[in-house]
């Protein structure tokens, strides 16, 4: 069996939409003919932990975990953040609406935090990993971004390799989101923004393979780096959902008292219900919709604003909030939905936004064949959503529309009429088995090239 040295932040007991894809990677590659070696961090500062995840690792894989610098904790005490407190859902705000003290802690965060937060992870990591390659001899390296620190430490490693032993080290660098010019990119100023983009350059120019889980983010790169990608080989290999996750999943086809819409994952910034509820609250006060007969379920961290948005929304008495929960239950959760909502952001780099949650909707409706209810314009997301006839699409500032599709389903649901039909051979196809299988024929065809 060959062997892949995985580089990846994100990992067991890190919970979050960031860990599934690496995770269930090194989950199904041994079934595949490659034996999974990570590297990670010992006790990261990580946005959500989930403790449940760690079942998840197969026995036999060996993960080496070392020490990081974190520099949150720093963050926390600049800007008067409890200890422990996860702040990246409050870090994406409108300039003009953070206090000074944040203002002052983001200025640093953009300038000497490059590529990002974890920098502090670089120097350990290496030294580490350099252990791993002359002890389990990895015939390829692949890392996992963001944080785009991963891609640093991936890079500096297949140097190592290629120096003293004097053999060509294959590596794959794998993209969760784009990375300079990004809407999560902090605001930096002309010098570390140089900096940064010579980072991204370099990394991308070095690296063998570089799969992506959207299209867009090929085009974002093109753009940039013409010269690059014309010697580039680029994969597509989605996010997706692991069918395993739902055979434990008590699944009772029991009817709702109430049309319940439920959403899972974080909601901060630009990623708000704002114009959903809003117009909900219309048909409400129009007398469309009985506000005694709904329910909203909102599962995940929020950014204060929201928080204090729904505090003083009509809709307040239907909406229940619920905080980070362990993976297992947040599919619960969406197992006895009536609906799941979908918030895309409204921005200009919204139309590569596929993020994983999208993956475990779909995996969702699979079993219960209950639709998806997206928000968002034209894109990734939109497209995935029309190719599996998952559900229905509203777009952004076109309350009329989504006023139809919602009392379609709403009436549809008291009325015992259920007319959605999936396709399920479309979505099979995204179970992450199957994607994983297409990583390693990536890794294959890497070796033989």
């Amino acid at each position: 069996m060959k062997k892949v040295l995985i580089i990846s932040y994100y990992f067991p007991p890190s919970g979050g939409p960031g860990v599934q894809r690496v995770l269930k990677f090194v989950k199904y590659l041994p079934e595949f003919g490659w034996e999974p070696v990570v590297l990670t961090v010992k006790d990261g500062d990580f946005p959500a932990r989930d403790e449940s995840l760690l079942t998840e690792i197969p026995k036999n894989i060996r993960v080496y975990r070392t020490e990081i610098f974190e520099p949150y904790d720093f963050y926390r005490k600049l800007t008067g953040r409890k200890k422990g407190q996860a702040i990246d859902v409050d870090n994406i705000e409108k300039a003009s609406k953070k206090q000074f003290s944040d203002k002052i802690a983001e200025f640093i965060r953009a300038t000497f935090f490059i590529p990002d937060a974890r920098k502090g992870w670089k120097k350990f990591a290496v030294k580490e990993g350099k252990k791993i390659i002359d002890t389990e001899k990895p015939d390829l390296i692949f890392s996992s971004s963001p944080p785009y620190t991963c891609a640093l430490i991936a890079m500096e490693l297949k140097r190592y390799v290629e120096k003293k032993y004097g053999k060509k080290m294959v590596w794959v660098s794998d993209f969760r989101d784009a990375w300079t010019d990004y809407l999560t990119t902090p605001n930096r100023w002309f010098l570390p923004k140089k900096i940064d983009k010579h980072y991204e350059k370099t990394t991308l120019n070095e690296a063998d393979v570089l799969t992506i889980v959207a299209s867009g983010m090929k085009d974002d790169f093109d753009r940039k780096y013409p010269e690059i990608s014309k010697k580039t080989k680029y994969v597509l290999i989605r996010n997706g959902f692991d069918s395993e996750d739902y055979i434990s999943v008590n699944f009772e086809n029991k009817k709702n008292e109430k049309f319940t819409v439920v959403y899972t994952g974080s909601m901060y910034g630009k990623r708000n219900p704002y114009y959903f509820l809003d117009s909900i609250a219309e048909l409400v006060e129009n007398g469309k919709v009985d506000n005694n007969k709904i329910k909203f379920i909102f599962v995940g961290r929020m950014g204060r604003d929201i928080q204090k948005y729904i505090n003083n929304s009509p809709l307040k008495s239907t909406i229940e909030l619920i905080s980070y929960v362990p993976h297992s239950e947040s599919i619960n959760y969406l197992i006895k939905a009536d609906a799941m909502l979908l918030l895309i952001d409204e921005d200009k780099y919204s139309k590569m936004i596929l993020s994983g949650k999208v993956f475990e909707y779909l995996g969702t409706a699979l079993i219960t064949k209950k639709p998806i209810f997206a928000i968002t314009g034209e894109g990734e997301a939109k497209d995935l959503i029309e190719e599996t006839k998952s559900g229905v699409v509203i777009p952004h500032h076109k309350p009329e529309i989504l006023a139809i599709e919602y009392l379609k389903l709403y009436n549809g649901f008291f009325e015992n009429k259920n007319t959605f039909l999936l396709d399920s051979e479309a979505i099979k196809k995204y179970d992450r088995k199957h994607l994983t299988e297409k990583l390693a024929r990536v890794f294959n065809e890497s070796l033989v090239n």
